[in-house]
């Protein structure tokens, strides 16, 4: 009868784990790598401003972006991608003819605090089988102009091609660690989620690192709760209970 018991839970093991790799191979976010290729577009919001992921409105006093929602994870509120830093690093203008190669090389540490809605042919249009007009699947749209972020930072050539602000700029991406390296990673007012709007609704870790104890989910997938990052710096949570029971089920199978 053990056997047959035993048998059973495995089998169940199995069948979980195979729904589990079927939701990932099913789910419509981009798969992104850590570093790689994007394009870079601006935009505006107001000092204190409390975005999609809810975070808490002193990060605006830092650099942050908002990503293209197939990349972000979700078409509202908070996505994956809240609370993650990347180091931005300008390549050469889309816009303008011949494109602009800057001679001094520019980059910046965003946390990423809102997302960038999904269009039909915008920068913010890729998706995990169509790239956007430059041929990338990832938008970062940063806050900018931002007292963050000093007014000269995007290169120009305004004597050549009779503008200053190229609008969408080629870039590089790298995943870094927040408290590391982006500019607020220290200030614990500008980390973790706003307390005013409800856990249900925030998730804005303050170090991201892809565990799921500290990583927000999909707001749009409603598969699990957020984790709480309704303090300063965000807490650890304790492990889920469906990963408690399979521990649980592994150390019986262990004593057998």
């Amino acid at each position: 009868m053990f056997c047959n018991a035993h048998d059973g839970l495995m089998l169940s093991l199995y069948l979980l784990l195979c729904f589990a790799f079927q939701v990932l191979a099913d789910s419509p976010w981009i798969d992104y790598p850590a570093d790689g290729t994007a394009t870079m577009t601006h935009y505006t919001i107001p000092d204190g401003f409390v975005a999609a992921c809810g975070c808490n409105g002193d990060s605006t006093k830092y650099p942050t972006a908002a990503m293209s929602q197939m990349a972000y994870g979700s078409s509202n509120a908070f996505g994956p991608a809240c609370g993650k830093c990347f180091n931005l690093t300008l390549l050469n203008s889309y816009t303008g003819s011949p494109p602009f190669l800057p001679s001094v090389v520019k980059s910046i540490v965003i946390k990423v605090t809102d997302l960038c809605p999904l269009s039909e042919a915008g920068w913010c249009s890729g998706t995990k089988t169509k790239k956007n007009p430059s041929g990338q699947f990832i938008n970062f749209d940063l806050a900018y102009p931002s007292r963050a972020i000093p007014d000269d930072f995007f290169p120009s050539n305004e004597s050549y091609y009779g503008y200053k602000d190229f609008g969408v700029w080629n870039i590089t991406y790298q995943t870094v660690d927040c408290l590391k390296h982006w500019a607020g990673g220290r200030t614990p007012a500008a980390l973790g989620s706003v307390t005013n709007l409800g856990n249900e609704s925030v998730c804005c870790p303050a170090n991201p690192t892809g565990n799921l104890n500290d990583t927000c989910p999909s707001y749009s997938d409603h598969n699990r709760l957020p984790p709480d990052t309704m303090t300063s710096y965000a807490r650890m949570l304790a492990i889920p209970s469906t990963l408690v029971i399979i521990f649980v089920v592994a150390h019986l199978f262990q004593l057998e």
